[in-house]
């Protein structure tokens, strides 16, 4: 964790409902091992122990697939709020960012894929005088 604090990194914030993401984008010096797998660690743990279902690993390391970067970073990822599919979109949203400050390259391709534009859909407000946001209470005739 030492090495952590002088190492540059890039930094991207995502968003996805009520889930907030802080990323971090570490450069492979060369020093790590080489392979197929993306070296992500989010709240501490691994990708894959944070994340045990395929699609949110897959959602996760998205923007590194379409950026053609898979093995060039290392990826700390904390993330508080929302379910899990809400933050591990979070996490994506802001791996692209991160991605932007690294290389201005990158944001034709990430926003071509939807990458870069923040999902505003959130759960509606419950309104007074109904039992949800818009589900009234069942008429009773007598």
């Amino acid at each position: 964790m030492v090495q952590e604090a002088t190492q540059q990194y890039y930094y991207g914030t995502g968003k996805r409902k009520t889930a907030i993401a802080k990323v971090r984008l570490y450069q492979n010096l060369g020093s790590g091992e080489p392979g197929p797998s993306v070296r992500v660690q989010v709240n501490g743990k691994p990708l894959e122990e944070f994340f045990p279902w395929p699609t949110w690993q897959a959602a996760v390391q998205e923007p590194l697939r379409v950026t053609e970067s898979l093995d060039r970073f290392r990826i700390v990822a904390n993330v508080e709020g929302g379910g899990v599919s809400a933050q591990s979109q979070a996490i994506r949203h802001g791996i692209s960012r991160a991605l932007v400050v690294f290389d201005e390259a990158f944001k034709p391709t990430l926003r071509k894929f939807g990458l870069l534009t923040r999902d505003a859909r959130i759960k509606e407000s419950k309104k007074y005088g109904l039992k949800r946001a818009r589900r009234a209470p069942q008429y009773t005739k007598r």
